[in-house]
């Protein structure tokens, strides 16, 4: 989603020839190969093919096997996005070659160590030439890290050039209907009012207790709600490992789903539930409530502007926030600045030097 209107971007200021890589961390074609698809991005030239695995395990292999494809084709610039692996692994690597690197979704920070994300955000904008930034706090957080100015660039967020271009795409087409006729979903639930959930961060399913009073928290709103859940595998896994029940009721469980797909859910949906960074922000630019089980967030944005609320783990509160929706109550927010759609567009100007990048130097 944040790579795929940078690359759209460059291709129609035809400023660069692009070499996209793809690590093949998602290699379920329900996580990867449909995104490609929908996304109308091109065949990757390079796929490293790197599975599963600890972070140690990923890490080291995109980085060695990374490193030959970079000394093969010897790239003016290399783009890493995001807070993943293969973010702080590129980065890394292509700043000991003394190759420029620019990061796209620079200096969003949680504050929170504790989760792998917020240590490759760290060390990929340390080592970055060009910080490419969503938000005016990302920029305050870069500058309090003594980066210099002239590398951070606001462009806004790209994740938003996506949803703005295939926003009526996803709403055609008759696309809730088929979600609702491939997943088995009562008649007429999504015409209705109804709730949507995701969740996959270690800190909700990595831990039986907690996993186990989301599951009954989201039953007992249910009642109220039916809930849409489109479960992420490590999800099912852990739900499987603990013997934890299929929470029935209200609560409609469905395999994952492609981006237009889950975007159709998502803009109709009365509020949604989840740990997910990039939902934060797709449902504050939609105007739908969201309540985010986790106790910080590094998009403060959504917060402060937008439509999302940080529950953390008082299921009190999730059950009550909801109880607000249902009366009319719900929060609502506004769109930041720069949210726009043309984030790409700002981000293809710096790339050919007119915006401030690599040709100035």
């Amino acid at each position: 989603m944040k790579a795929a209107p940078v690359i759209r971007a460059v291709a129609e200021r035809n400023s660069a020839v692009q070499v996209l890589i793809h690590t093949g961390q998602h290699y379920d074609a329900d996580m990867s190969e449909i995104f490609f698809r929908q996304l109308d991005l091109p065949e990757p030239d390079v796929n490293l093919g790197v599975g599963s695995g600890s972070h140690a395990f990923q890490t080291a292999q995109i980085m060695m096997h990374l490193e030959e494809v970079v000394l093969r084709e010897k790239p003016d610039l290399v783009l890493v996005y995001g807070d993943v692996n293969s973010t702080m692994a590129g980065a890394v690597v292509c700043s000991k070659l003394l190759i420029p690197v620019g990061h796209v979704e620079a200096g969003l920070r949680s504050n929170d160590r504790t989760m792998p994300e917020e240590i490759n955000r760290l060390l990929t904008d340390q080592v970055s030439d060009l910080l490419f930034t969503p938000s005016a706090d990302a920029d305050d957080n870069l500058l309090r890290e003594g980066l210099a100015k002239e590398r951070i660039h606001r462009v806004g967020n790209v994740m938003i050039d996506t949803l703005v271009r295939l926003r009526e795409r996803a709403a055609g087409d008759g696309r809730k209907t088929a979600v609702a006729g491939a997943h088995a979903l009562p008649p007429g639930l999504l015409e209705a009012d109804y709730g949507l959930a995701t969740l996959h961060r270690p800190s909700n399913v990595d831990r039986p207790v907690a996993l186990r009073r989301i599951l009954e928290t989201l039953v007992k709103i249910g009642r109220d709600f039916p809930i849409v859940f489109p479960i992420h595998p490590r999800t099912r896994s852990r739900m499987a490992e603990w013997g934890l029940e299929t929470p029935g009721g209200g609560v409609h469980l469905i395999g994952p789903l492609g981006y237009l797909e889950f975007l159709a859910l998502q803009r109709d949906a009365r509020f949604v539930v989840t740990d997910s960074g990039g939902i934060q922000e797709e449902t504050t630019f939609l105007g739908v409530p969201c309540l985010t089980l986790r106790e910080n967030t590094e998009r403060p944005v959504t917060v402060t502007v937008g439509t999302n609320i940080l529950v953390g783990q008082d299921m009190d509160r999730l059950e009550a926030e909801v109880m607000k929706i249902k009366r009319g109550q719900g929060k609502r927010g506004r769109i930041p600045e720069l949210w726009d759609g043309k984030a790409s567009e700002r981000i293809a100007a710096a790339l050919a030097g007119t915006g401030g990048g690599p040709s100035d130097r």
